[in-house]
């Protein structure tokens, strides 16, 4: 099953980049390879300045070795080891009216000392962030996960909606990140449910990210926007750097594991305020998508 979905994750960082690329039509992507000391190792692609994306990247990497006490203790396990391996991406784009977009498409299985398979479980997701609403692309993005999910299960896409958007939840200010998407964790096989089952889910998830996206890169990537919009913007990816930096579980694994701090960070944006005690404007278009953060919707 690794060996599967690695090459799998392969495949798809190939098919992404390439497309982006072509969308952007002016930057590439610039790749190192990396390795970690305790095992394993990655391949990070990042694009930077170009016609539409300002900074972005889409990573994969496989690590194990022994579970980190800190992890032993968040996954209430004792002296264990792991391989994890996986896809994360997170694109920001120039243009305040193209809205920025994370994904990530994970697996791991955790052993025992002798080697001896103890679990195994998939999780990933896709959640979009835009600074201004276009009801009709959120809706879009929306679709296309569903699509993604009813072949497998009718209860997928409601269910890894509503945990996107509590899990997409800047608590210390009571609101979303952004418009949600899909998120799920820890897909076991079941009794009911096997292993192949679970992966052939998660890859459709995979394989629905561009169909999701690149619409909407297209649609809006030639308008015209304002330094205004770009002011808001920037106030807005404070908030995404705030979430990743406290909250989000990806970057805290990472970390704890001795990850490559480049390709962990590489999805915090380029250029972002922190401006005291902001309020957009009562009636404004700024104003409409904090009443969305505040107050997650159904989109479909």
């Amino acid at each position: 099953m690794k060996t599967s979905f690695y090459n799998y994750i392969q495949q798809l960082q190939d098919r992404i980049t390439s497309t982006l690329e072509e969308l952007d039509g002016k930057a590439k992507f610039q790749e190192d390879l990396w390795s970690r000391p305790e095992g394993g190792g990655g391949r990070t692609r990042v694009i930077e300045n170009g016609a539409i994306f300002e900074k972005g990247g889409v990573n994969i990497s496989a690590v194990h070795g022994p579970l980190p006490e800190s992890m032993q203790a968040y996954f209430k396990v004792q002296e264990s080891q792991f391989y994890a391996c996986g896809i994360s991406l997170v694109l920001h784009p120039q243009n305040p009216l193209v809205p920025t977009v994370h994904a990530n498409f994970r697996y791991f299985e955790l052993y025992d000392l002798q080697h001896q398979l103890q679990d195994q479980w998939f999780g990933g997701g896709l959640d979009l962030t835009p600074y201004y609403l276009f009801d009709e692309d959120v809706q879009h993005f929306h679709r296309v996960c569903k699509a993604a999910c009813d072949p497998h299960d009718p209860l997928f896409y409601s269910t890894y909606k509503k945990r996107c958007d509590s899990y997409f939840w800047n608590s210390h200010r009571q609101e979303a990140r952004g418009v949600g998407g899909l998120f799920f964790d820890y897909l076991r096989p079941t009794d009911s449910i096997t292993a192949a089952q679970r992966y052939g889910f998660t890859t459709a998830v995979g394989d629905a990210f561009l169909e999701a996206y690149a619409p909407l890169v297209q649609k809006r990537k030639d308008q015209k926007f304002t330094d205004h919009q770009r002011h808001w913007q920037e106030i807005r990816r404070g908030r995404y750097v705030e979430f990743n930096l406290i909250h989000d579980k990806g970057t805290l694994f990472g970390l704890k594991t001795n990850g490559r701090i480049e390709s962990i960070l590489m999805s915090l944006p380029p250029k972002v305020q922190w401006v005291y005690d902001h309020h957009p404007q009562d009636g404004s278009e700024e104003a409409r998508l904090i009443e969305v953060l505040k107050n997650p919707k159904d989109w479909i």
